[in-house]
């Protein structure tokens, strides 16, 4: 890779990092904001209305939150009971907050677990995702296939114990591809998901399909094959006899020889990152 090409993908990469940090900073502020009876409605609104505050415009898609056995998708069968409902939260009730705003042109994706009080289960579940970030991380440099991925995590899951919950989402996928798009003062969306986004997501379906890849990392033979240079939305979603747990955040992936810059997480200074250093 060039000097200029260096510079250019540091240049995007920081404004990638901003609106992930951004919307993690969100996470933390709702989090504890959140109260008993608080609704998952609410708490959607809550995210929008602090993000809109900092001069969001758009979304890949719009906040989420999943209260109670909802953070495991326990009876979920239809994409319609994704979206925020009137659960309410109660003490000791884990919860899920996950937001895809898109700043200055930059999109994030991330997912953010924790409790009212204290959560044993929860906070299991948190600690054991650790090694599911290393492995990701591990094999995406050694250039498995997303598929082969894909199967080694629901593997690992098996071992700790666990569900697979990210299975529940559409097309089963524990990833998908995210990109910038054409800054505008106001975006309109479709059943919660950003016109744009779509946009970009659907082209880079239609390139992909002609050239053998999938912007979706999901378990099925259209994602039979190596990681595809660009950012990764990467959410590994752990269940437990209703309580689940994720994390979601960026990976980068380039075609770099070294196997170091082949492949690394966005930014290492997170909420779950830092959780589990300050464990060790």
């Amino acid at each position: 890779m060039t000097t200029a090409a260096n510079s250019e993908l540091s240049t995007r990469l920081r404004g990638f990092r901003q609106v992930q940090r951004l919307a993690y900073e969100c996470a933390e502020a709702i989090a504890a904001r959140l109260e008993p009876g608080v609704s998952e409605r609410q708490a959607a609104r809550m995210q929008r209305e602090w993000l809109r505050e900092r001069g969001v415009r758009d979304w890949f898609h719009l906040p989420f939150a999943w209260f109670g056995d909802r953070t495991a998708f326990t009876g979920f069968r239809v994409p319609l009971q994704f979206f925020p409902s009137d659960r309410r939260l109660a003490p000791g009730m884990p919860f899920i907050l996950d937001m895809a705003p898109v700043y200055e042109g930059f999109t994030a994706d991330i997912g953010y677990s924790g409790s009212l009080g204290i959560n044993p289960v929860q906070d299991r579940l948190m600690a054991d995702l650790e090694a599911h970030r290393e492995l990701i991380l591990r094999e995406v440099r050694e250039r498995r296939s997303l598929r082969e991925i894909h199967e080694d995590v629901d593997r690992l899951m098996v071992r700790q114990g666990y569900a697979n919950r990210h299975r529940a989402y559409p097309f089963g996928v524990i990833a998908h591809k995210v990109d910038q798009v054409k800054q505008r003062r106001w975006s309109p969306h479709v059943f919660g998901f950003g016109t744009q986004s779509l946009k970009g997501l659907a082209a880079d379906a239609l390139h992909g399909h002609r050239e053998g890849w999938s912007p979706l990392w999901s378990p099925y033979r259209f994602s039979d094959h190596p990681p595809r240079p660009g950012l990764w939305a990467v959410e590994p979603h752990l269940g437990f006899r209703g309580t689940g747990a994720k994390f979601e955040e960026i990976l980068v992936v380039t075609d770099s020889r070294d196997p170091e810059q082949s492949a690394f997480w966005l930014d290492d200074d997170l909420p779950h990152v830092r959780r589990w250093a300050e464990a060790t």
